[in-house]
C-alpha cells in the first residue's frame, strides 16, 4: 500500500489558464477561486484564467494565484472523491510560498488568510531590493561544494548565496547583481554544464530580503495559525513541522532562507514515503523527485483527468 506525501508547487509552476478547468467542471473549485477573490478585493481569477501573462507572473498575484489552484484541487479531492486528508496522506510540503499552500490543505491556515499572506509575502519581497539590484540564477550540474565557492568567491565584498538547493544537480543562488554576474562567469570557468541568470524580479531566499522578512513577521504574529492535521516538512529545516510556533518561526526564516528541497525529498523518503503526489499547477516538483530518488513514484494532479486518474487508485 502507498505511503504519500502531497507537495505543493512554488513560483515558475505558474501558467495563464491554469486551474480554469477545475472551475468549469467543479463547484468546490469554483468557490476556492472566489474566496481567493474576495479575500483580495480583486478577480485574481480573472488574470489567473485569462492573463495577461506579465500581470500573472507579477509576484504579488503569482503567489496567492498558485495558492488557489492547489487548494483548488484539494477542495476537489475532499469533495468529490472523499479525500480523508489526515487518514490517506502521511506528509505534506511545498517549494517556497507552496508551503502555505501545503500549511492550508493541513487546515494551520484558512484559504483567506493565506491568500492574503501570500499577496503580502509577494509584494514586501517585491520591494526589499530596488528593481535591477539583485538577481538570481540557476547553476546546472555542478555539486552543493561547488557552488558554495562559487558564492564565497563572486560574493566577495557582496552578497551571494544558495537559495534553492532543488536537487538533480540544479541548485538557484540569489544575491546582488553584480555578484550574480560573476558567479555565472566563475561557473562556467569551472566547466559546470549550465550556469544562467533566471528571468525575476529580485533576488528571493537571500539576505537581501531581510525587510521582507520583517513585514512578514509583523504578519505572521497576527495570524491565526492552526497545528496542522498532516505533519508539514518545512523549508528551511528539512524536518517537521507539527505545531503552531515552529510553523511561524520556519514561515518568518523562509523569507531569506534557503529552500532545502532536496533534503526535503530525502528525508520524506527515511520516512517512508514511496509516493510523491504534486498538487496544483505544474510538474516541476514531479520532476525534481524523480531525479532526486528515482527509486519512489511521483505524479502530479492539476486537471480533472488527473484528479479522476488518481481516485481510481486512491
Amino acid at each position: 500500500m502507498a505511503v504519500y506525501a502531497f507537495v505543493f508547487p512554488g513560483q515558475g509552476s505558474q501558467s495563464v489558464g491554469m486551474g480554469a478547468d477545475l472551475a468549469q467542471a467543479f463547484p468546490a473549485a469554483r468557490a476556492v477561486f472566489e474566496e481567493v477573490d474576495d479575500a483580495l478585493g480583486e478577480r485574481l481569477s480573472k488574470i489567473i484564467f485569462e492573463g495577461p501573462s506579465d500581470e500573472l507572473t507579477s509576484t504579488e498575484n503569482t503567489q496567492p494565484a498558485l495558492m488557489a489552484v492547489s487548494m483548488a484541487v484539494i477542495r476537489v479531492l475532499e469533495t468529490e472523491g472523499g479525500l480523508d486528508l489526515a487518514g490517506k496522506v502521511s506528509l505534506l510540503a511545498g517549494h517556497s510560498l507552496g508551503e502555505y499552500a501545503a500549511l492550508a490543505a493541513g487546515r494551520s491556515f484558512g484559504l483567506t488568510d493565506a491568500a492574503r499572506l501570500l499577496r503580502l509575502r509577494g509584494q514586501a519581497m517585491q520591494k526589499a531590493v530596488p528593481a535591477g539590484e539583485g538577481g538570481m540564477a540557476a547553476i546546472i550540474g555542478g555539486t552543493l561544494a561547488q557552488v558554495q565557492e562559487i558564492c564565497a568567491e563572486a560574493g566577495k565584498g557582496s552578497i551571494l548565496e544558495i537559495a534553492n538547493d532543488n536537487g538533480g544537480g540544479q541548485i538557484v543562488i540569489s544575491g546582488a547583481m553584480d555578484a550574480i554576474d560573476k558567479a555565472v562567469a566563475l561557473a562556467k570557468e569551472m566547466k559546470i554544464k549550465r550556469a544562467l541568470k533566471l528571468p525575476v524580479s529580485a533576488p528571493f531566499h537571500s539576505s537581501l530580503m531581510r525587510p521582507a522578512e520583517d513585514v512578514m513577521a509583523e504578519a505572521l504574529h497576527k495570524a491565526e495559525i492552526a497545528a496542522p492535521i498532516v505533519s508539514i516538512i518545512a523549508n528551511v529545516t528539512a524536518s517537521k513541522a507539527t505545531d503552531a510556533d515552529t510553523i511561524r518561526d520556519n514561515l518568518i526564516k523562509q523569507v531569506t532562507g534557503r529552500v532545502r528541497w532536496r533534503e526535503s525529498v530525502e528525508a520524506m523518503g527515511s520516512m517512508g514515503i514511496d509516493t510523491f503526489v504534486e498538487i496544483g499547477a505544474g510538474k516541476v516538483l514531479s520532476g525534481l523527485v524523480r531525479r532526486i530518488d528515482p527509486e519512489v513514484s511521483s505524479l502530479s494532479i492539476s486537471t480533472p483527468a488527473d484528479i479522476e486518474e488518481f481516485l481510481k487508485s486512491f
